[in-house]
Formats: structure tokens, C-alpha cells, sequence
């Protein structure tokens, strides 16, 4: 299973329905965003001498230090807001027993807020990672941004690849969470979509630093088969390779596994409450249309 450009396009006629008012500050001037986000909803304009009454939190050490005297930055409102779509392709994410796969959920998902943040004035970017892949776009403005995302999605070589090295899992994850930290700019809108394994220290400690600066998002994906195992019984299991058989007779071994689970769901969440992320718990039966429904609220028809 996978998606194709053409269906994510087609996202932005029901994307039309949906609003990032539940994500807006509560006032405006010149700009979309104000103090109401996390950060200043601002950006850097000039820098010049420091005067008595100006904020010495403001002051530009860069400036002060190789000038020798003191000076202090100034700002201006950012006119728009960069919406940054973080994009979780790793083979773990090309699963589901029931509705459509993490990944095509998670790509379907990202293409309707791409789609709500071009028609509201803000800028979209995108990181898109896997086993071997990864693929950073910086944020732009409007309709070919968008496009320029939707082509990369469904062109990436995960939907057609075997051959994922697990190894490099957790490595993948730390790259992009890297990656994505360097690039989320104070007052971002920071939307994650993943399942969430092997999410290192290294990792966490990243979120943890975006989720400081910026409004995060997490969409946290899962089947219901990850969630607990099936009644006692025999179940085979099917993908584009061969055949498994699932027992699940053993009632230690379904507790466990429904622990396991929730310890990972559990740990994660506390991340994302902590530094006062939205999180949703997404599941592969969900439809991403409604899904982003709950999530942002709809328009007025």
C-alpha cells in the first residue's frame, strides 16, 4: 500500500473544510502569529547602539562583542509562520491489519495540513526519513510549496523498498530529529507523525528542545494489532513476501505484549505533556479527513 501524488492533491478540497483557528493567536497586527505561541512570533530586523530602556535580553552579543560597544537587536512581526511536517517513513510505519498503513495515514494526514497552512498565509516544509532516506524541504510559501512537498512524499523510494535496514532505525530517528531541531525556527508550528520505536534519548532530548521554542503537534500512530494481541487462538499473518503464524494461547505473553506497548505509548506522552505538546493517538482504522477534523476543528459551511 501506498499513495500517489495525484490522491494527496486531491486532499485540498476537504482540506478546504478545515481551519488552524484552534492553532491561532487570539490577537493580530501585521502578521498571522503573536506572543500568544511559544516564542516571540517575530524575526530579526537590524541591530543597533544600545539605548537606556531597551530589554537587555535583546542585546546582540555578536554585534556588542566585536564592536566593543553595546548593541541591541530589533524585530520586526513575522508575516507568516513556518508549518513544519515531520514525516515518519521507516519500515515500522508500512504496517497495518486494519484501514490503511501508519505511513499512508501519517503521508495522507500531512498532505491536509500542508494543505490548510498554504491557504491560511503560512510557509510549509517538510523532513521525510526512513532507513536510508532522508529528504529536508524548507519551508516556502504557497501553492508549489505544498505540490513541491506532495511530489517528494510520493516519490520517495520507501513505498517501493524490501530492503529497509533495521539496524539503522534509531539512527534514522536521531538524524531527522536533528535535523528538524536546526531548522525549527522560534515560533514554529511543529507537526510530527510516527509511530514513535526506537525513539532514543538523543531524540527525546531534541523534541524536548523544539517543544521549548515552538507549538508541537504529535500525531502518534498504531494499529490495533501493536496496541494488544488477538483472543486465544492460531492467526496467519500476510505480507508481499510470505506467510507467519501468530499464537496467542499464552495469557503472560499477551500481557506482556500489551505492556510493552503501553510503556512506550506511556513514556512518550509524558515527553509530549511535559513541554505542553498536542498529542493525538491516531490509529490506522481512523479516517485522516475526520482525524484532522478532531484535531484542528472545521469551518463554517
Amino acid at each position: 500500500m501506498r499513495v500517489t501524488q495525484a490522491e494527496l492533491i486531491r486532499l485540498a478540497a476537504p482540506a478546504r473544510l478545515l481551519s488552524l483557528d484552534a492553532m491561532r493567536a487570539r490577537a493580530r497586527r501585521g502578521g498571522q502569529y503573536l506572543s500568544h505561541f511559544k516564542g516571540r512570533g517575530m524575526e530579526f530586523a537590524e541591530a543597533r547602539p544600545y539605548q537606556d530602556g531597551d530589554d537587555p535580553r535583546n542585546i546582540d552579543w555578536r554585534v556588542t562583542a566585536r564592536t566593543g560597544k553595546p548593541f541591541t537587536k530589533l524585530f520586526r512581526e513575522e508575516r507568516e509562520r513556518p508549518v513544519l511536517l515531520w514525516l515518519d517513513l521507516r519500515a515500522a510505519m508500512h504496517f497495518a491489519t486494519r484501514g490503511r498503513f501508519k505511513s499512508v495515514l501519517a503521508a495522507r494526514a500531512a498532505a491536509l495540513l500542508a494543505w490548510v497552512a498554504a491557504g491560511h498565509g503560512d510557509r510549509v516544509g517538510g523532513f521525510l526519513f526512513a532507513e536510508g532516506f532522508h529528504r529536508e524541504l524548507r519551508p516556502r510559501l504557497g501553492r508549489r510549496a505544498v505540490l513541491r512537498l506532495l511530489h517528494e512524499t510520493a516519490a520517495a523510494p520507501v513505498w517501493e523498498r524490501d530492503d529497509f535496514d533495521l539496524s539503522q532505525s534509531a539512527a534514522a530517528v536521531e538524524s531527522a530529529m536533528g535535523g528538524l531541531r536546526q531548522v525549527a525556527k522560534t515560533g514554529s508550528l511543529v507537526v510530527l507523525f510516527s509511530d514513535f520505536r526506537d525513539f532514543g534519548e538523543s531524540a527525546r532530548r531534541c523534541l524536548a528542545d523544539i517543544g521549548r521554542h515552538n507549538d508541537v503537534i504529535v500525531f502518534f500512530l498504531h494499529d490495533p494489532l501493536e496496541e494488544a494481541l488477538p483472543p486465544p487462538g492460531r492467526y496467519r499473518l500476510r505480507d508481499g513476501h510470505g506467510e507467519a503464524t501468530l499464537e496467542t494461547d499464552s495469557r503472560r505473553l499477551r500481557e506482556r505484549y500489551a505492556d510493552e506497548f503501553r510503556r512506550r505509548r506511556d513514556g512518550m506522552t509524558a515527553l509530549f505533556e511535559r513541554y505542553r505538546m498536542r498529542w493525538v493517538d491516531a490509529s490506522t482504522e481512523d479516517d485522516p479527513v475526520e482525524l484532522l477534523s478532531r484535531v484542528l476543528g472545521q469551518r463554517p459551511r
